[in-house]
């Protein structure tokens, strides 16, 4: 996992791969080309973009009218105000009008640091993935987020796809078992049984390096990327929890309504399954930067690992 890359330019560089075949991909914007680094593509297809301004509710809406006349657009928009602000347009204009919309939330999470609360994206899984007819998404490096565009690229699905700022580490070595289909989940180290990491996205790797951690006080822990958060994986789930002792979630997203909520509905029917789930708290998240952020709310692998040992015991 060495080379760093920013998941925003792969998807950038992948969309504009798939509008040199088809015209009728558009990239949309709310005034974020620069946030969104669309120059690349703009720079190829200026007359495959549609600039809206600040103003995310109409980028939705005039994207509904776009895909309803034939068009393919992608949405690019801070996530914050992208699942806030144009909610009702997206449950509307996109999900139950089943508009071929896919809408890309930038800069997800607690990606803007000092930018406190306001520009926080920790409530947006939440949200999207309690409307109808909406795909949710979380890639967690290039490849996988190159897998997940070309597959939106030909969909005729609303998706909504929430990635950050930073440049992150490969977890796979290519496209090919990056991402697979909807509702498909990966197995990212198989460790043993005596844990199951299940994340997604910008903390996958912090999942990934808590089970190191654990393996060297011999402890086991599988680690699941959960990519697609609607659909889920409900067979793998099942089958974690069938061969673990715990399941502990982690994301970078409020404790309420998430990837660990995901997997706990899921798995609840069965009553016998130990969740654990780790994200921010109840209230407004401290400005920081990324990484201190996640080590003053115990989200880092250090305190992960402390946390698993106690919960194993």
């Amino acid at each position: 996992m060495s080379e760093q890359v920013k998941i925003g330019d792969v998807i950038v560089a992948e969309l504009s791969k798939a509008a040199d075949k088809d015209r009728n991909i558009l990239a949309v914007t709310s005034d974020s080309r620069g946030s969104a680094s669309l120059a690349p593509y703009i720079k190829k297809h200026e007359e495959q973009l549609v600039e809206i301004g600040i103003a995310e509710q109409n980028s939705v809406t005039v994207s509904g009218g776009l895909a309803h006349s034939g068009k393919r657009p992608f949405v690019f928009a801070p996530a914050a105000f992208l699942t806030m602000r144009s909610i009702e347009q997206v449950k509307v204009d996109v999900s139950y009008s089943n508009n071929n919309v896919k809408l890309i939330g930038i800069s997800g999470g607690n990606s803007y640091k000092d930018l406190g609360a306001t520009h926080h994206s920790l409530q947006d899984l939440a949200i999207t993935r309690a409307i109808p007819n909406l795909e949710v998404y979380t890639p967690a490096d290039q490849y996988q987020a190159a897998k997940l565009i070309q597959y939106l690229a030909i969909s005729n699905e609303p998706a909504y796809v929430r990635i950050g700022k930073v440049a992150l580490p490969n977890i796979y070595s290519d496209t090919k078992n990056a991402f697979i289909k909807p509702g498909k989940a990966n197995i990212v180290v198989e460790n043993g049984t005596d844990v199951a990491l299940v994340s997604s996205g910008e903390t996958l790797h912090i999942a990934i390096e808590t089970a190191s951690l654990l393996k060297m006080q011999g402890i086991n822990a599988t680690v699941v990327d959960l990519v697609s958060i609607k659909p889920l994986d409900i067979e793998l789930l099942n089958q974690l929890a069938d061969k673990t002792n715990l399941i502990v979630t982690l994301e970078e997203h409020s404790l309420y309504g998430g990837l660990g909520s995901a997997v706990a509905e899921a798995l609840s029917p069965r009553g016998d399954t130990k969740i654990r789930i780790v994200g921010f708290p109840d209230e407004p998240v401290i400005a920081g930067m990324q990484d201190e952020v996640f080590k003053y709310y115990g989200m880092d692998a250090k305190s992960l690992n402390e946390k698993i040992k106690m919960w194993l015991k």
